[in-house]
């Protein structure tokens, strides 16, 4: 069941569920506010938590929207491309063969058959993503199993709206958003090493930030440089 409060200006979704604990969420990218709460949990007393934490909320809100967004990608010739965190230019090759994505220099050359769509570049340019991130990954995961002691049983790449990366601690398998291509490779390292970290403490709380500062001291610095970086212009859902 989903309810809709205000609280002053600001409204907030908020959802019902069989769940233990209350969760608070601020989306990209206009800010937009949701609440997850036990169904038994009373509206006024969920109001009265959504007002406890006004000034985190707002806070959010203004990262976000001052946050740069690209602009849509429409793949064209010449048009700029990021593969960790360096630009390049895109060339568009016509022929009447497979599709294909290679490098040359500072241009990324996309092959396709004439008349391809829009869609289809952008598919095969994400697929092109998730092959460079499935190459990426499993180093830095080999290397942090050592450093933290934990195991990862499974990884994957997937297109996510709100996060840079989920942990299933139950299962020791950890998602990376497929956006995470576009950025300096460190920024990747810091997503990595914190879903990692979440297979020895499942919340943000204390703990797991001690672990943080632990393990990667410098990962405030990575995790605010990641978060000045443009991000995909779309309108998220959750």
């Amino acid at each position: 069941m989903v309810v809709r409060v205000d609280i002053g200006d600001i409204p907030v979704d908020v959802v019902l569920k069989d769940i233990r604990n209350i969760h608070l969420s601020v989306y990209p990218p206009t800010g937009r506010v949701r609440i997850s709460a036990p169904s038994h949990m009373n509206i006024d007393t969920i109001r009265v938590y959504a007002i406890s934490r006004l000034g985190w909320i707002k806070k959010q809100q203004g990262k976000l929207r001052q946050q740069e967004r690209e602009t849509p990608r429409e793949y064209l010739n010449r048009e700029s491309h990021y593969l960790w965190g360096k630009r390049y230019l895109l060339k568009i090759i016509e022929r009447d063969a497979p599709f294909a994505v290679a490098m040359q220099h500072s241009t990324i050359l996309l092959y396709v058959r004439p008349e391809t769509c829009h869609e289809k570049k952008e598919e095969l340019i994400d697929e092109w993503y998730r092959k460079q991130l499935k190459l990426a990954v499993p180093e830095l995961i080999a290397l942090w199993e050592k450093r933290i002691g934990v195991q990862v049983s499974e990884f994957g790449v997937r297109k996510m709206k709100t996060k840079w990366g989920t942990c299933n601690p139950q299962a020791q398998r950890i998602w990376i958003n497929l956006e995470l291509a576009k950025k300096p490779k460190e920024c990747l390292e810091y997503i990595v090493v914190h879903e990692m970290v979440h297979l020895l403490e499942r919340h943000h709380n204390e703990r797991f930030t001690a672990l943080m500062d632990n393990f990667m001291p410098k990962w405030r610095s990575l995790r605010d440089d990641l978060n000045r970086l443009p991000v995909r212009h779309e309108e998220w859902d959750y």
